[in-house]
């Protein structure tokens, strides 16, 4: 159906894990340095030279503490350049698929949030990104926004890789309890996008719009770490890999306000999937067996 694609931010980890997914199709996949987001006419013009049938944009700026101080580069990159797409992609009849997040709640709700829940974001980076859904959803082409939480991955800077950075160089890690969500690897979001542009029919009113997406369950970022930690040492002696000097009696349970950052974070960043699965019976795994595929393809 989509027979040319492009692809923004390939360096980063949903766009590399895209980028290998889509290997076989004719996609032009584009890395920051071939296409800034921060630079309206740069956008405009690769656009309009590539002519794509889809445009997807995981591309983003994702320093969520240091976007407290950048606003204004948040915005240029997660806001105007999200309109400048969908402007473009409006203009070509093209369908565009961009990526969101669960800063957009400020984490009160005690259930996990739906796509029509009230939006009320509490950093910089939940505005910015905001902004961006809010000026695609304007101009009313049709589109797909993917919302999804605590991202990590193989490849690029994540959670889980400092984890198992930190376990290496110290004998003891402090992690926030009480903060929950759905660990999400980007390869989990790539075998998703590919279903979704397979099944995707931009003229059907119901297929256009926000959707959740992030693996099953939830844990806190303490319980993620435990389940790195645990997972890693069940390949390490196979693998050969080094062994971590942290075991789990060494992994500080602290609060938020023990770990105070310039930008809050939703404490409860759970999104419900209920829709993505009604609408194009997808359906992530849990996000266990997410952890488990990532650490299978890690390599050190």
């Amino acid at each position: 159906m989509h027979n040319k694609i492009l692809l923004t931010g390939i360096n980063g980890q949903v766009g590399h894990a895209l980028k290998l997914k889509f290997l076989q199709d004719e996609v032009i996949a584009l890395s920051r340095e071939q296409l800034d987001l921060s630079k309206v006419h740069d956008i405009r013009r690769i656009v309009r030279e590539v002519k794509p049938d889809l445009i997807i944009n995981p591309a983003a700026y994702t320093a969520v503490d240091k976007a407290e101080t950048e606003s204004e580069l948040a915005f240029a990159i997660n806001a105007t350049a999200a309109q400048v797409l969908a402007e473009e992609a409006d203009r070509l009849n093209a369908g565009l698929i961009h990526f969101s997040t669960d800063y957009v709640y400020d984490g009160t709700k005690k259930e996990a949030y739906i796509e029509s829940d009230e939006v009320n974001p509490v950093s910089v980076y939940g505005r910015s990104k905001l902004a961006g859904e809010d000026a695609i959803r304007a101009l009313c082409l049709p589109h797909l926004i993917l919302r999804t939480s605590w991202v990590y991955g193989a490849y690029g800077k994540n959670f889980f890789k400092t984890i198992l950075r930190l376990a290496s160089e110290r004998d003891s890690l402090r992690i926030v309890v009480d903060q929950f969500g759905a660990p999400t690897s980007s390869e989990c979001i790539a075998d998703a996008v590919a279903q979704l542009v397979d099944r995707w029919q931009p003229n059907q009113e119901n297929q256009t719009g926000i959707f959740h997406l992030t693996n099953a369950g939830s844990t806190s970022w303490h319980g993620f770490s435990c389940e790195i930690i645990n997972a890693y040492n069940c390949l390490h002696e196979d693998r050969k890999w080094p062994e971590l000097k942290v075991n789990f009696e060494n992994i500080a349970a602290i609060t938020t306000a023990d770990y105070p950052t310039p930008a809050a974070r939703p404490a409860n960043s759970r999104l419900d999937n209920t829709k993505l699965k009604n609408t194009f019976n997808i359906e992530l795994p849990s996000w266990q067996v997410g952890l488990q595929q990532v650490m299978q393809t890690l390599s050190l």
